[in-house]
């Protein structure tokens, strides 16, 4: 999760708890192409892995067809990003190159980073059964809980394959319209009055 960038804990090295690198990988149908938040205890092993000091996820590459990202959920005083800099370029692999792209972050909806790349652009949020994830701490399950509630978040065009996989692991919710509905509710709205 980490990349080697600074968080808000001690940890450099969270990871992904194996069940839900398995989920991704059901999703993608087998392989992960691009891990852009990679260190070197990750049991994602995608096809291409980026990880710091020698690779910085946010100015590497992303055209790859299928890319899970778990980014460090602090913010990285020394390269000024923070999380809503990752949900950006999940947003733009999706939009640029028609990449499936599916984050592991907190949930956060208040927060601009939510409104702007998930609420707007994503297809799918699967709202995780687990309120107290335990990520992997250099590898092994360290037994303690995150100290908020995670989601993942889809930015692709398979949405019922999202939900098969990830209805398992907590309440999915299909996005893909909401814009498109909202807009309609207000113009009806708006005859109602007219």
């Amino acid at each position: 999760m980490s990349a080697g960038r600074s968080i808000n804990t001690l940890s450099q090295s969270w990871g992904t708890p194996h069940k839900y690198v398995e989920a991704v990988k059901k999703v993608f149908g087998g392989y992960i192409d691009l891990d852009p938040c990679s260190n070197e205890y990750s049991i994602v092993n995608a096809k291409v892995e980026y990880s710091l000091p020698e690779k910085d996820g946010l100015t590497e590459s992303w055209n790859y067809p299928t890319i899970y990202v778990n980014p460090p959920y602090g913010i990285d005083k020394e390269r000024g990003t923070t999380i809503k800099n990752w949900l950006a370029k999940c947003a733009h692999a999706y939009e640029k190159y028609c990449s499936q792209v599916l984050a592991l972050i907190p949930i956060a909806p208040n927060t601009t980073h939510w409104k702007n790349y998930v609420f707007t652009k994503a297809k799918s949020i699967c709202f995780l059964y687990d309120t107290r994830l335990r990520f992997l701490e250099k590898g092994m399950d360290s037994g303690k809980g995150a100290p908020m509630a995670c989601a993942m978040v889809y930015w692709g065009d398979n949405i019922f394959r999202f939900y098969e996989v990830f209805i398992e692991y907590g309440a999915v919710v299909d996005i893909s319209n909401l814009i498109g509905e909202q807009v309609g509710v207000e113009r009806k709205i708006l005859k109602l009055f007219a």
